[in-house]
């Protein structure tokens, strides 16, 4: 096996492999739609951040990565790097080896870039492959997840209402939004997000379609959809994406939640949608025991923090 820098004459092969990877994910995952036009990947081989390798001029894997970008899961001074899940992608044998040889080579580049977080997107199915990123320091941490738009069976909820909100109503769900980004910081999660203003939360929710659940004059739940995401899927007819969801701990295990589910769903259905997404934290215990119920995952984001000592080295020994 020898492993060669990603280049623009790599592309016609690595997006063939990807591609076979895709359909093989589909197999697992019948929601996933066709994909006929295949994301463009003239960026993974123009940053010089990729690897291939090759074994008696056949393509065995490739391993590329999106533009590094500063202040990776919101820490200062962090720079990070991605790997998509059509940025990647290997034959199906010795998968497991192919990808070790490639992130040796990949990850020196990203560290010679000055990345300390590395991110790669693998498939929910392939667990070959994340074993071996295990292997070497990954742990996961996002889940990518999808499900037809078909009914979701939720008995009636007494002394509930549920609607989609107006842009006049948006402002009601403003503090339920700082709530969601205050459980963030809680264990497991760990994570910072910073508190929304009003100003800036409405600013951006007017980009979507919001669902709300409310009891007693008190909105209980919130849903929020839009037409993205975080894999190229957002781009095919009938895709929409939930990313954002909260639940008042005094009404959760009732059941309201999934009923808020089921009429979202009733109600992007009839808007014509055929298929619904969503991404979480595998860290977040709440989302994952939640969403895991009715979609099907199908990526699984794994993540490694080296050492930022050793990425200032490399920095230094790149200018040499």
């Amino acid at each position: 096996m020898t492993i060669e820098d990603f280049t623009v004459n790599h592309i016609e092969q690595a997006a063939r492999m990807a591609k076979r990877s895709y359909d093989a994910e589909r197999e697992r995952v019948p929601a996933l739609p066709p994909v006929t036009d295949w994301p463009d990947m003239t960026g993974l081989a123009q940053n010089n951040l990729g690897a291939a390798a090759f074994e008696g001029g056949e393509m065995l894997g490739f391993l590329c990565c999106l533009n590094p970008w500063d202040g990776a899961f919101g820490v200062p001074g962090l720079r990070g790097v991605f790997s998509p899940m059509h940025a990647n992608g290997t034959v199906p044998e010795n998968r497991a080896a192919i990808y070790a040889r490639l992130y040796r080579a990949a990850g020196e580049k990203w560290a010679r870039a000055g990345a300390a977080s590395h991110g790669i997107c693998l498939y929910a199915h392939d667990t070959e492959g994340q074993a071996q990123f295990f292997r070497y320091g990954f742990g996961m941490r996002c889940v990518d997840a999808i499900r037809p738009m078909e009914d979701i069976p939720a008995p009636p909820r007494e002394g509930y209402t549920f609607a989609e909100l107006a842009p006049e109503e948006f402002g009601e769900l403003w503090p339920l939004e700082n709530r969601l980004r205050r459980h963030f910081l809680e264990s497991p999660c760990f994570m910072l997000k910073a508190p929304e203003t009003e100003e800036s939360f409405l600013q951006a929710a007017a980009r979507a379609r919001w669902f709300a659940a409310r009891r007693d004059g008190v909105t209980a739940a919130f849903l929020r959809a839009e037409i993205t995401g975080e894999t190229f899927l957002c781009d095919t007819p009938g895709y929409i994406h939930c990313d954002g969801a909260y639940c008042r701990p005094e009404y959760r295990g009732t059941g309201v939640f999934a009923s808020l589910l089921a009429f979202a769903v009733q109600t992007l259905k009839a808007g014509g949608f055929t298929r619904l997404g969503t991404d979480f934290e595998s860290i977040n215990p709440a989302a994952h025991g939640f969403w895991r119920k009715h979609f099907s995952a199908y990526t699984h984001g794994v993540v490694r923090r080296i050492d930022e000592g050793a990425v200032e080295l490399r920095k230094k020994e790149r200018t040499v």
